[in-house]
């Protein structure tokens, strides 16, 4: 991705995002918004961003709020979905991209379900990487989807939101980075079972210095740039995304959700990661099936990072869908 082509846009809500930015090549076609998550920049899209580019596409792709080279407010309010949509749409306006398609991952996907819900004429079709598409959290506790999350998948899935939520967390994240980069960019996916997973693990493991075997889509250099970055300010910032959810944000900030309109009538295409052991496929996948009559679901044998381990099966899916739901 080419630092010539990034520009700080400050939106009207007074936040600057650093974000990429490319016109479409074809005027006929529309601008890809790519929205990644936790603990990440737009270079998640760096093996995506030059085949759409290729193919005629725009790109805008912003770091997120807390993230890489965006601001990073200290109020939770800032990083509510319906603050952040409306600063991306911001963007996208300031950008001229007029037709967009929002491809999210990970927190991205909630993200690209609000704009979803909040902003549907803006948008020609949605994607959804390894998290599905979310109608609705209106009412959402953690600790109470933990208990749901056992007791139907025999895993907490996401015990770790507890501890990241936690005030006293950057500080001892911030004291292993080099233990988290391994743990989320793991060459071993199953390990997020018995880290993540469980509430209470994820501490002591990054307490006790350990490391995972990194995954080798992640190069010395993506790793060392990774690590450069997160030195700069820290994970606290990112952490604010957790600490919206676990304190119960995420479910106020629902209430203006139309809960008459939870069904998606935009072409939907969602990537399930078979070896992901906290966003379950087979879960997500029924729910974008149930709320998106125009879905197309494929499912990919790798783990969270769908878009860092097959680029290359993943875009040309990618791209397929596109012709067919928004035209060539």
């Amino acid at each position: 991705m080419d630092a010539r082509s990034y520009k700080d846009i400050r939106t009207k809500a007074g936040n600057t995002y650093h974000t990429f930015v490319v016109p479409p090549k074809d005027a006929s076609k529309p601008t890809l918004l790519f929205v990644h998550g936790f603990p990440s920049t737009a270079r998640d899209w760096r093996h995506q961003v030059p085949c759409f580019l290729k193919a005629g596409y725009g790109v805008v792709a912003p770091d997120l709020l807390g993230h890489g080279g965006s601001d990073k407010p200290t109020s939770l309010q800032s990083y509510a979905p319906s603050k952040v949509c409306a600063d991306l749409v911001d963007i996208l306006d300031q950008c001229k991209a007029i037709r967009a398609v929002a491809v999210g991952h990970d927190w991205g996907s909630i993200v690209t379900s609000r704009l979803a819900s909040y902003y549907p004429q803006r948008f020609v079709a949605f994607a959804f990487l390894a998290g599905g598409y979310y109608p609705l959290l209106l009412g959402f506790d953690v600790k109470m989807a933990l208990e749901f999350n056992k007791q139907h998948f025999k895993s907490e899935l996401f015990g770790y939101w507890l501890f990241l939520a936690e005030d006293g967390a950057k500080e001892i994240v911030n004291a292993n980075l080099e233990s988290v980069l391994s743990l989320w960019y793991t060459a071993d996916p199953a390990l997020w079972k018995t880290v993540l997973s469980p509430p209470g693990a994820l501490k002591p493991w990054l307490q006790a210095g350990k490391k995972a075997p990194i995954a080798s889509y992640v190069t010395s250099e993506d790793k060392n740039r990774i690590l450069a970055e997160w030195r700069k300010n820290g994970l606290g910032p990112m952490l604010n995304w957790y600490k919206v959810m676990a304190a119960g944000l995420m479910s106020k900030d629902d209430e203006a959700v139309n809960k008459e309109k939870l069904a998606l009538s935009h072409p939907v295409f969602y990537a399930a990661c078979a070896r992901d052991h906290v966003c379950l496929p087979e879960p997500s996948a029924k729910i974008v099936r149930d709320f998106c009559p125009k879905a197309t679901v494929e499912t990919f044998d790798t783990g969270h990072w769908v878009q860092l381990e097959a680029p290359e099966k993943l875009n040309r899916a990618l791209l397929a869908w596109l012709e067919k739901a928004v035209g060539k």
